[in-house]
């Protein structure tokens, strides 16, 4: 098991069974304790999703408090399930997810559900910043994210319409902006 993945495990069981929030360990690779990314955490219950929150933007001071911050919000706070209980931990498998940055698409051929995941946003676009609706302040009124390399999802429009479901956006009927990320995925 990777280091980020056992830290996501331990960060979920000390808080399932103590309700403590673990530190970031100092022994992880220097990347991890001085780099910031936005990060995901999937938690697994056998081979069943059981949990999955995360961030595309950093909001933590690295990666590895990214990773305890979500994986205890995973476990405890996807609306889709209850909170994670003592007895199922011993069943449950995680997976880590760093996130690069966004990059505006401009372009359908600029997409690939196996090599990026996407974040279908709403518009408003500020007149001062039309490129760049994620990080020029401009609230979106709806914003919908979706994994890379996810099974059942082989095609650029199928990535499309189930990233915009989950917000609940209609791209046939609403203006949309689409960007994409890449990942390291951990298990």
């Amino acid at each position: 098991m990777h280091a980020l993945v056992s830290l996501a495990k331990e960060a979920v069981e000390k808080y399932i069974k103590e309700r403590k929030v673990i530190r970031s360990p100092l022994d992880l690779p220097e990347e991890f304790l001085d780099k910031k990314a936005g990060v995901f955490v999937t938690i697994e219950k056998e081979g069943k999703l059981r949990g999955c929150i995360g961030t595309y933007l950093p909001t933590k001071e690295n990666i590895a408090d990214e990773i305890i911050h979500n994986a205890i919000a995973a476990a405890t706070e996807d609306y889709r399930f209850g909170m994670i209980e003592e007895k199922e931990l011993p069943f449950l498998s995680y997976r880590v997810y760093i996130l690069s940055l966004p990059e505006l698409v401009n372009d359908f051929s600029q997409l690939n559900p196996y090599r990026y995941g996407i974040i279908v946003k709403t518009l408003p676009i500020s007149p001062s910043n039309q490129s760049d609706v994620l990080f020029d302040g401009s609230p979106s009124v709806k914003t919908g994210l979706l994994l890379p390399d996810l099974e059942g999802i082989d095609t650029i429009e199928k990535q499309i319409a189930i990233a915009s479901q989950k917000a609940d956006i209609n791209p046939l009927e609403e203006k949309i902006v689409i960007y994409r990320f890449s990942v390291e995925k951990y298990k």
